[in-house]
């Protein structure tokens, strides 16, 4: 059984002296983004069976590989009304 780690406690943020709250906002922001917090609340939000489970990694599999086939693909030739970057 997989430990369940508590990502409250971790993720804080005190106020350096003289800094703006929205400073620390930005810096709480990008603690919570960068340790997955968000991702991990909307993982075990619901219950998903292992079958959906399996057909959902699937799709979003299916997914990468369409975006990374097109990605190589613009490469080569880019699409027709395509802005470049």
């Amino acid at each position: 059984m997989a430990a369940v780690v508590d990502h409250a406690a971790a993720s804080e943020v005190r106020l350096h002296e003289g800094e703006s709250l929205e400073n620390a906002l930005r810096r709480f922001k990008r603690i919570v983004m960068t340790e997955d917090i968000i991702k991990e609340v909307k993982r075990h939000s619901f219950y998903l069976k292992p079958g959906e489970r399996r057909r959902v990694k699937q799709a979003l599999a299916r997914k990468r590989a369409r975006k990374k086939i097109r990605k190589d693909l613009d490469q080569v030739a880019p699409r027709r009304g395509a802005t470049a970057k």
